[in-house]
């Protein structure tokens, strides 16, 4: 194994919970506030597996399809979250959630990333409380990319061993 192989089979970072052991309550809380129940998880997952997409990361693609395969989704739309435009698995509501993540995540040249027009559309499908509970969604996935991007945690093992010692 050269050594370029052996660095893709660890992270960059040791733990960054034990570095910074705030983290676990920062995790812990956004966990609580998306988790409310005003959102199904399986809409939750979806817009956190779109996001690890977007963002390029093996490791929050491989978490959040995970998390969908446990909250009951079909492969069939797991797999179809790439091409959720045109693909046929989807609600109206998990549409707009879609929409709603990838104009936050997308740059523009000129305009809003979200025009008032989908935030109108996401109101007919979530009251406040649901659209907030979807933003913080967002948020908790957009507040771990950095680390999923440089610290480069193992995807599909355990969290005990997604860190290098």
């Amino acid at each position: 194994m050269t050594t370029t192989e052996q660095q893709n089979h660890r992270s960059r970072l040791p733990n960054p919970a034990v570095l910074v052991p705030e983290l676990k309550d920062i995790g812990g809380a956004l966990y609580k506030a998306t988790g409310n129940g005003t959102i199904p998880q399986t809409t939750i997952s979806l817009v956190q597996l779109r996001a690890g997409q977007i963002a390029g990361s093996t490791y929050l693609t491989v978490l959040h399809t995970g998390n969908l395969r446990k909250a009951g989704a079909t492969e069939e739309s797991i797999t179809a979250v790439a091409s959720w435009r045109d693909a046929p698995y989807f609600t109206d509501a998990e549409r707009v959630a879609l929409e709603l993540v990838e104009s936050v995540l997308t740059p523009i040249p000129s305009g809003e990333r979200v025009p008032d027009e989908l935030y109108a559309r996401a109101s007919q499908h979530y009251d406040d409380k649901a659209l907030a509970t979807l933003i913080m969604a967002i948020g908790q996935v957009c507040f771990f990319l950095p680390l999923a991007l440089i610290g480069k945690p193992l995807p599909g093992v355990s969290p005990a061993e997604q860190w290098r010692e």
